[in-house]
């Protein structure tokens, strides 16, 4: 039997669900994101978005600074999501083929050949973490995209499958030398890329300083409930969710609004202070993140315990599904993330609610 024969027929055992079952599975849900709260405080908002790109079936990015704890809650997230799980360190030697195999002397002093990372645990591998992904070589981006956007690669003259995986990855935004920027395709094939920022609560911070308990971030990790979720059934869960939680004509009314003020800002009236809107975008907001912003806007509305997606439901998905899908002029670049969050705000004054 093939890879892809091995990968189809566990995919077909978890094909249907039973709509009554979501009930139980979003207190499965809850269930997570109590458990890596308990280790991560702080970032109640940022593991929502996770568990929302979880029964989503969505890949993740998260960035930010220098030491907030980016690979602690991946880790987390990777012990209660449950199934086998790989990382790799992104540096700047890293190859393609480092990421398929290793070749090493054995005893007997013959060369060996052993499964890499994306191998190791073949059609079972369910959470594959890219630490550091900006430190890596664009070949080494493109064999990841191969892997986030088919769930396949090739290697050894035969194509191994991946049906239950998940990728997650991080980069830092202050470092600049010997990183290399993922390309637009790359980024486009995360279904969320998420901020981390230092908490502002300040009793947050003097527990993240002076408490012990956050300085051992093995034993921070290990308190995490393990296995929670069955990852060999999320497909299912997630084609549930998708299917039984609806969107009104209103709704899809608003959503095509929010898209036209994307692509065509000046024409929905939108204004910023000290930027010329008519060069402003230059391309992103496709159908495909469409797509996904809608497919969160349903997990978001699921969580909540609704069957109807709202205008809440996407506004508060919106910024991490669609910020990084929206291009700008380069002479805007530099000032991404404050002009991202001045237009998104902007769209949503403009474009009326239903």
């Amino acid at each position: 039997m093939t890879s892809k024969e091995v990968a189809e027929k566990k995919t077909a055992k978890t094909a249907h669900v039973d709509a009554a079952e979501l009930d139980t599975w979003r207190n499965k849900a809850l269930t997570f994101e109590t458990s890596i709260n308990g280790a991560i405080v702080g970032q109640e908002r940022v593991i929502r978005l996770i568990t929302i790109a979880v029964f989503a079936r969505g890949h993740v990015l998260l960035e930010g600074d220098v030491g907030v704890g980016k690979t602690t809650l991946l880790r987390a997230t990777a012990r209660a999501l449950g199934g086998d799980f790989e990382r790799v360190e992104g540096t700047i030697d890293l190859m393609p083929a480092d990421l398929i195999y290793y070749t090493y002397l054995g005893e007997d002093g013959r060369p060996r050949v052993d499964p890499g990372p994306v191998l190791r645990y073949g059609s079972d591998l369910a959470v594959f973490f890219f630490n550091e992904i900006n430190r890596a070589r664009p070949q080494v981006h493109s064999l990841l995209l191969r892997i986030m956007a088919e769930r396949s690669v090739t290697a050894f003259n035969r194509e191994y499958h991946f049906p239950y995986l998940q990728v997650f990855a991080d980069r830092n935004r202050i470092e600049r030398e010997e990183t290399f920027e993922l390309p637009a395709a790359a980024r486009d094939r995360f279904f969320m890329e998420i901020n981390i920022e230092l908490p502002d609560d300040r009793e947050v911070r003097r527990d993240l300083a002076f408490s012990t308990t956050f300085h051992d971030v093995d034993a921070l990790v290990n308190s995490v409930q393990e296995n929670v979720l069955d990852h060999t059934k999320l497909d299912g869960i997630a084609r549930a969710i998708q299917s039984e939680i609806h969107t009104s004509e209103a709704l899809e009314r608003y959503a095509l609004d929010i898209w036209q003020a994307l692509r065509d800002p000046v024409g929905a009236g939108i204004v910023l202070e000290d930027i010329d809107m008519d060069r402003l975008v230059v391309g992103g907001a496709s159908p495909r993140g469409m797509s996904y912003l809608l497919r969160a806007a349903r997990v978001h509305a699921w969580l909540h315990g609704r069957d109807m997606v709202v205008p809440e439901d996407l506004r508060e998905v919106f910024p991490e599904t669609m910020g990084h899908r929206i291009f700008f002029d380069p002479i805007y670049e530099l000032r991404r993330t404050e002009i991202v969050r001045r237009f998104i705000k902007a769209v949503f004054e403009t474009v009326p609610a239903p």
